[in-house]
């Protein structure tokens, strides 16, 4: 099944199958020649990874996606010097990384996207997740982004043969 992310309504939404959520997309807009640090969301279809979740807020939602428990010294590299750029770290470490154990709760169920990871290119965008959304749905640094509940109901539904898609604006 394909997960349909476009502006509809004068706002992003998310669309599976019959269902459909509003979603927060990148500050950056959304862009088929993403570059790191951009804050684009990609344009295009990306295949549901695996599911993280953070143990101390969330049980271990249902679904058919591999899972794991985040734990406190995971990070995501983002330095494109790094030979394991785009790719789950062990923190500490000096490359350029995001934490993915946060003080607020955007990482609390996060779904990893395959963007830039087969093989991972230099500087064309790394850390490109499905989370949890801001309360006003504010943008993301490149990311789609549901509401907690909204995220949950969704993940019962996909498995690793799913896709994210996200469309140009029309």
């Amino acid at each position: 099944m394909d997960l349909i992310v476009s502006r509809a309504e004068g706002h992003w939404t998310l669309r599976a199958a019959t269902r459909s959520w509003r979603c927060a997309i990148g500050k950056g807009g959304v862009r088929h020649d993403k570059r790191e640090g951009d804050g684009a969301t990609p344009i295009g279809c990306w295949p549901l990874r695996r599911l993280f979740y953070r143990p101390d807020r969330e049980t271990c939602p249902e679904t058919a996606l591999p899972r794991r428990a985040l734990q406190a010294g995971d990070g995501w590299c983002d330095d494109p010097r790094a030979a394991y750029y785009n790719k789950l770290i062990s923190l500490p470490d000096p490359a350029s990384h995001e934490r993915l154990w946060r003080d607020d709760a955007l990482y609390d169920l996060l779904v990893v996207l395959g963007y830039n990871d087969a093989p991972a290119v230099a500087g064309a965008g790394s850390a490109i997740f499905l989370h949890v959304a801001r309360d006003d749905y504010g943008p993301t640094e490149g990311c789609v982004a549901l509401a907690k509940q909204d995220l949950r109901a969704l993940l019962e539904t996909v498995g690793p043969e799913d896709r994210l898609c996200v469309e140009g604006e029309s």
